[in-house]
């Protein structure tokens, strides 16, 4: 039996859960599987399939960290392990990934799949938070001229949306459209979107007049029976933030399955970041104090409204004055300008571990007072509001209360984020000790504001808190995970120190189907403009190498540049500069050259470097233009640094060169996609063989044929203490 290689018979044998019936049923389910597909069984998958049984159906603490190489199949894996051990135990299994292209993976394709092929008698569905469906109310009120909307309680665009949204009411009506987002072909503005969807303080529920129209509602009564649920991790943190069971089910009645895991940490920062802009909250409060007098006028003037709405206007100009004062006391401190390359130019101040200027703090303690009345008056007024509409108040007026739930809970919501970023900024007034550390702040100015910052240094606190204590059993998982060969980083960063780790190779023959080239190369990338000419110059040749490539950027200012440098030249032709156009306009022109028999080139940054699939002759060569560490300015990152240093820790060798092995990874990993996959890799950093972190990230690729240039053989031992 491949279930628990590696495991003694005494401990398979106390998994009282893991019986010999249950194991009997997973392995003919992949035997099943197997012999549908004309597969032959892969080692690797073998055994993520027995670590992932043993870890869910074991003894406290159900959590495993598995890193499976490319082509193990881990979609596979996972779900044939942990399905039937979640039905034997009438849990819900959850599988979280971080992109909508793996999510529309593995509920169009591997799960129904798995289905068909394995035995398996299962159902699943697809999970996204309500602000991706439609309020069919929102958009014909919108339509209609509602009251409310008049009122611009968000910054709203100038731009006249009326057309997509007439559009979205007759798409919506004859069926041609379910009220997705992403199933809404056309594309559409944030600020469209956002006037016609709504969250949970906006929504009537089963009072509301399109309740059985609702997409969300259709959508989140079919995860009722759903044996298997996949969701993405926003709306698994935004979930279990909440305490879990808002949409997905309790996390203690819940199998977690966290695909793409080396970016929860990332997300889980931005999640619980808090900030708010000086200059839009003050104008704001204007909005507020309209709302007030307003929807006290529409409801009929009863006395309880009248009294909020009185109370407001006071606080109003109280919250206006005190963001002014902020904003006055900001403006003084000693902002530097932060590269942003093509974004508009942003200036930073950060504040050293954490801890705010005193001007600040003060003046954020005096506003925070008043902005805690103004989302206590939003909350009252929003329940009184629910109250109308269920027939619990005698008012003139309560079938207006349907209509004003979703501006006043949107209001709610402002002004309780707006609160808890000044509350943090306040606090340290009596409480900066425990304030320093734990979480990074900054302000940041540009043209249009200024906004303060606040988002926490250890995501792993926060997971361990709201996932890895609450549910039954978890897994994260991705093709990346380790970095330099250790889990250290991954597991310090997402809070599961006790995880078991487990690493899983690629079943890959690397050295004979890929190359990996460093070029001898004269400049060194700390000369920015050197560089940018070497690798202008480099290009056009190796481009000629392979018909198709990705040319992968750190900074759009590099690659803007090195696009001019090549003014005029025939490789530009068959290239293509992200910005130009939309990523999936990209690949689709990219896939219909290559189809044609035509050259073909991507020009990418970050978000090329992953998540995007281009096996065969979609992609033979990847060429890395610099390393990818971090940018020096990120406050967030100096952040996590300064702490690290606090704590006695090398922060570049712990931290900066561990980030980059694993971002080198995910890039090189573009290239080989599947069994019959060849191709090349070039690295246009020479830092890679003469610092002496470079042989570390060479030896964290995988074992790629190596072709390194003339006389750069040797590597500088010598000490380094940053990526420059």
């Amino acid at each position: 039996m491949f279930l628990g290689p590696q495991a003694s018979a005494h401990n398979i044998c106390r998994m009282s859960v893991l019986n010999d019936d249950l194991k009997s049923r997973i392995q003919n389910a992949y035997s099943a599987w197997l012999e549908a597909r004309g597969f032959r069984a892969r080692r690797g998958q073998r055994e993520m399939i027995a670590h992932i049984a043993r870890t869910c159906a074991g003894e406290p603490p159900r959590l495993a960290a598995i890193e499976a190489g490319t082509g193990t199949g881990k979609t596979v894996a996972y779900c044939l392990a942990a399905i039937p051990i979640a039905q034997a135990m009438e849990k819900t299994l959850v599988i979280a990934s971080a992109t909508v292209a793996l999510q529309e993976q593995i509920v169009g394709r591997d799960l129904p799949d798995l289905a068909q092929g394995s035995g398996l008698d299962f159902s699943f569905v697809l999970a996204k938070g309500r602000g991706r469906y439609l309020c069919v109310k929102r958009l014909d009120q919108i339509l209609n001229g509602g009251q409310q909307q008049a009122l611009a309680l968000s910054e709203a665009s100038s731009v006249d949306h009326s057309l997509v949204w007439r559009q979205m009411m007759r798409d919506f009506g004859t069926g041609r459209w379910n009220g997705e987002l992403d199933a809404w072909e056309a594309g559409v503005e944030e600020a469209a979107w956002r006037s016609v969807t709504t969250d949970h303080r906006g929504c009537a529920n089963r009072k509301c007049a399109f309740y059985a129209q609702c997409p969300f509602f259709k959508a989140r009564h079919a995860l009722g029976d759903a044996d298997v649920i996949v969701a993405n991790h926003d709306l698994l943190l935004t979930d279990y933030a909440f305490g879990g069971g808002v949409v997905l089910p309790d996390p203690e009645s819940s199998i977690l399955i966290i695909d793409e895991a080396h970016h929860l940490p990332d997300k889980t920062q931005r999640h619980f970041a808090l900030s708010a802009r000086l200059g839009a909250t003050a104008a704001w409060a204007d909005q507020v104090n309209a709302l007030g007098g307003t929807l006290t006028q529409r409801m009929g003037r009863p006395a309880v409204l009248e009294r909020i709405a009185k109370g407001l206007v006071a606080d109003c100009d109280a919250l206006r004055s005190g963001m002014e004062t902020l904003a006055a006391a900001a403006a003084q401190l000693p902002f530097a300008e932060r590269s942003r390359g093509g974004d508009p130019p942003t200036e930073v101040c950060r504040f050293s571990h954490g801890k705010v200027d005193p001007v600040l703090v003060e003046a954020a303690g005096l506003a925070a007072p008043g902005l805690a009345r103004i989302n206590a008056a939003l909350a009252e007024m929003h329940e009184l509001l629910r109250k109308a509409m269920d027939g619990g108040l005698d008012w003139p007026n309560p079938d207006e209360a349907e209509d004003w739930l979703a501006p006043v809970g949107q209001a709610e919501a402002r002004a309780a984020a707006v609160r808890a970023l000044l509350e943090d900024y306040a606090a340290q007034a009596s409480d900066g000790a425990a304030a320093q550390g734990c979480m990074a702040r900054w302000a940041s100015r540009s043209e249009q504001d200024l906004e303060l910052v606040s988002a926490p240094i250890e995501p792993g606190q926060l997971l361990g808190e709201h996932l890895w204590s609450r549910c039954h059993a978890a897994v994260a998982t991705s093709a990346t995970l380790t970095a330099l060969g250790r889990f250290d980083r991954f597991l310090e960063r997402a809070g599961l120190g006790a995880a078991r780790e487990v690493s899983i190779s690629s079943p890959f023959d690397y050295p004979n189907i890929a190359v990996l080239s460093v070029p001898q190369m004269n400049a060194d990338p700390k000369d920015v403009a050197a560089h940018t000419a070497e690798v202008a110059d480099l290009l056009p040749e190796l481009l000629a190498l392979e018909p198709s490539a990705l040319v992968l950027f750190t900074s759009w200012r590099q690659m803007n540049q090195v696009r001019d440098a090549l003014a005029g030249h025939a490789v530009l032709d068959a290239a293509q500069f992200q910005g130009e156009r939309s990523k999936q306009a990209m690949l689709k022109r990219h896939l219909r050259r290559i189809d044609a028999g035509e050259p073909s080139y991507l020009m990418g940054l970050a978000s090329f470097a992953e998540g995007i699939d281009l096996p065969g002759e979609r992609c033979r060569h990847v060429i890395v233009v610099k390393l990818p560490f971090s940018v020096p300015d990120d406050p967030l990152d100096q952040a996590i640094a300064e702490l690290a240093e606090s704590q006695g820790r090398n922060p570049f060798m712990e931290i900066t060169v561990p980030d980059a092995a694993l971002k080198l990874v995910q890039a090189c990993g573009r290239l080989i996609r599947d069994d019959n996959d060849h191709g090349r890799i070039t690295l246009l950093d020479k830092r890679v063989l003469t610092k002496r972190y470079g042989r570390a990230l060479l030896d964290s690729l995988p074992p790629f044929r190596r072709e390194f240039g003339s006389g750069t053989g040797q590597l500088d031992r010598s000490s380094s203490s940053s990526a420059g």
